[in-house]
């Protein structure tokens, strides 16, 4: 759901911003009971998608369909982590573009839990259609400027 008020400082900027509320689950965590730290990677790459969705009003694959998009793969990423956060714990992960280029795409992660920021994250990513030569390997694409206006403020 676009939430562009509620966000934490860290995840707000230029662009719209989407929250998804998870609960952790017992196979997030490792044995002391602690989001195992892979995990909220996880977390923040579904929410990639989940944030076109929720600017676009299209699943995943009318994505594909209306824009071409076989993926946005991550090229670069850094994450901090500030607080722990634990199984069955109700969080809340807001996702939002920091910059936006011909093709690369800055997001911004931020999971927040009882109020507080527990872990803040930047992902580079490509938006990649199918090469038109092999129909299998993913390549670079323009962001498609109607997609863009939809995620601008």
């Amino acid at each position: 759901m676009l939430d562009t008020d509620n966000a934490p400082a860290f995840c707000r900027g230029d662009f719209v911003v989407n929250r998804r509320d998870l609960v952790v689950e017992w196979g997030h965590c490792d044995p002391a009971g602690i989001v195992f730290h892979p995990r909220f990677i996880e977390y923040f790459d579904w929410s990639c998608i989940a944030y076109f969705e929720a600017a676009t009003g299209l699943s995943q694959v009318g994505l594909k369909e209306a824009y071409g998009l076989a993926g946005i793969p991550i090229v670069d990423m850094e994450a901090r982590f500030l607080r722990p956060v634990r199984y069955d714990d109700h969080v809340q992960v807001f996702t939002t573009l920091e910059a936006l280029g011909t093709s690369s795409l800055k997001y911004r992660h931020c999971l927040v839990h009882s109020g507080e920021v527990a872990v803040e994250c930047r992902q580079t990513r490509v938006w990649c259609r199918l090469d038109p030569k092999d129909g299998k390997s993913l390549k670079g694409h323009a962001v498609p400027a109607d997609l863009v206006a939809k995620l601008k403020k």
